[in-house]
């Protein structure tokens, strides 16, 4: 019987890492990305009309914190086990979708847009039903753990969809 070396079992458990590990870059980037943005102590923010269910400005990072956290594990395990053209389909799945979480902080803040930041956590939206689809395909574990994720984009775009109603 021939015994697995220390150091082919180090190589292997650092490739189980990588995609864990790129995963996390990749998220942090966005979740850095769309923070700059946020600005909710401008007067603009503070003079809009809000519904008396928004949240208060702190359950935000209380909530995005472990959101981000899921989004980092459901990538890096979902990536880890695919390969080839599916693992590129889904690496560029992952990559639109943080793409569209960051940029929605840019359109709502820094544009001061409800309606255009609307536009973009529609998309969002869209992208992680694309997302969570893609994702059930090879890694249902993955898939689940996107869940409350969607949901919360979900309740944003409920609030979105209220502040522009109420702020023509």
């Amino acid at each position: 019987m021939k015994l697995i070396s220390e150091d082919s079992r180090h190589v292997a458990a650092s490739v189980r890492w990588k995609p864990y590990a790129a995963a996390a870059v990749a998220v942090a980037a966005a979740a850095t990305a769309g923070s700059v943005a946020v600005d909710a102590d401008s007067a603009w923010y503070r003079s809009l009309c809000k519904p008396a269910w928004q949240p208060p400005p702190w359950a935000f990072g209380a909530v995005w914190t472990p959101l981000y956290a899921s989004i980092a594990f459901a990538a890096g395990h979902a990536l880890g086990r695919t390969q080839g053209r599916e693992k590129a389909r889904l690496a560029a799945s992952f990559g639109t979708n943080l793409a569209l979480n960051a940029g929605w902080t840019s359109l709502f803040f820094r544009r001061r847009s409800p309606r255009a930041a609307l536009a973009g956590t529609l998309l969002l939206d869209l992208s992680n039903a694309e997302l969570i689809r893609r994702t059930a395909r090879t890694d249902p574990v993955a898939a689940r753990t996107l869940l409350p994720y969607a949901a919360w984009c979900l309740f944003a775009t409920a609030l979105n969809i209220s502040l522009t109603r109420r702020n023509p």
